[in-house]
């Protein structure tokens, strides 16, 4: 379904239930926030003060923001931009805990004039913008830095590789991108898709891994995130393996830096957080408004259900013990002291960390 960038910014179905905006709207708007969980650090610490600090910005501090957390719960979410909707918020930001599972909601948001910014994760439905990271290229970064840390050893053992949740879209972009760079160069002894991305359950799937390929024969381990990562690396340390295997991660988590630092964690990818928020919050503001698109989205997606979205997608890096200064403490996501506490205080001085 295409997506129109007419004046009020939004796309209609073709049933025509959706009401266009009057007028354009000033500052005075509300805004909709809904995000898909809170085990993972970074939605309460950074997505949400970061969209709403832009927001404020943009519109002199008159826009209100309404926010609910569906708690990794896709039927709660639903119900959340069900009650968006009857208080009549101006537009809807949207990080899907299920894709395909959110799409009626949206609908159902589009068919009362309210025009959805889908955060994060690509969800279906007559979206009318998208901003997230290029979650196929995070991927590609994570695949081509196990690779490397294995060198020779690439050849000789078996990788575990420990994907995302199905329902979530980026997780089949994380891992199309890994298998490009891991298929031919390792041989993938166990695969799992992790059920709700829980470090609980990423640990059980590496015991059964553990289990079937035997401590001896595991080389490496592909982990989609941090939260993960950190399941997995007890699992490793529980079945006495030493050294640990390189381990990949994403979302540069507190732990997971901390991981790093103490060499316990080969890589995470850094996702500059801001960048994103930003991007989200203007989309939104600009919906909101009746103003066009064109200045905030750079390209197009098309999603299972709609084609043409206008996107903006923000670039990743490669986290490790060498660039931790340059990237995490230089752009203010945490600072050395919140890293270097005592416990891993003589593995930031090797670094240089102080």
């Amino acid at each position: 379904m295409a997506v129109s960038l007419a004046a009020c910014g939004s796309a209609k179905e073709s049933g025509d239930s959706a009401k266009e905006p009057a007028e354009k709207k000033g500052n005075d708007i509300t805004i909709g926030l809904l995000l898909p969980e809170n085990q993972t650090a970074r939605y309460e610490k950074f997505d949400k003060p970061l969209i709403e600090a832009e927001i404020n910005s943009l519109t002199q501090g008159k826009a209100k923001v309404v926010y609910a957390n569906a708690k990794q719960d896709a039927t709660l979410q639903t119900q959340q931009v069900d009650t968006m909707i009857t208080n009549k918020v101006d537009v809807l930001i949207i990080d899907a805990v299920d894709s395909k599972a959110i799409a009626g909601g949206v609908k159902k948001a589009k068919d009362a004039g309210i025009p959805v910014v889908a955060y994060d994760r690509l969800a279906e439905g007559p979206i009318d913008a998208y901003t997230s990271f290029d979650n196929e290229e995070v991927g590609h970064v994570q695949g081509k830095a196990l690779v490397e840390a294995l060198g020779d050893k690439a050849k000789g053992g078996q990788i575990v590789m420990m994907n995302g949740a199905i329902t979530d879209p980026n997780a089949a972009l994380f891992k199309k991108g890994a298998h490009a760079e891991l298929d031919g160069k390792v041989t993938v002894g166990k695969e799992y898709d992790t059920k709700e991305w829980k470090p609980e359950n990423a640990n059980a799937n590496m015991e059964a891994a553990i289990s079937a390929l035997g401590k001896d024969r595991i080389v490496g381990v592909y982990s989609a995130n941090d939260g993960m990562a950190g399941g997995i690396i007890t699992a490793l340390k529980a079945a006495g393996i030493t050294p640990l295997p390189p381990v990949t991660g994403q979302d540069a988590e507190l732990a997971g830096v901390q991981r790093i630092v103490a060499g316990e964690q080969f890589m995470s990818v850094y996702k500059p957080y801001e960048p994103e928020a930003e991007a989200a919050a203007k989309m939104a503001v600009a919906l909101a408004q009746g103003r066009s698109l064109a200045a905030l989205a750079d390209s197009k997606v098309d999603s299972a259900t709609t084609k043409g979205i206008p996107t903006y997608l923000v670039p990743v890096v490669s986290l490790t013990k060498d660039n931790i200064k340059d990237t995490v403490v230089k752009d203010g996501v945490y600072t050395i002291p919140e890293i270097c506490t005592p416990k891993f205080k003589a593995a930031c001085d090797r670094l240089g960390l102080k």
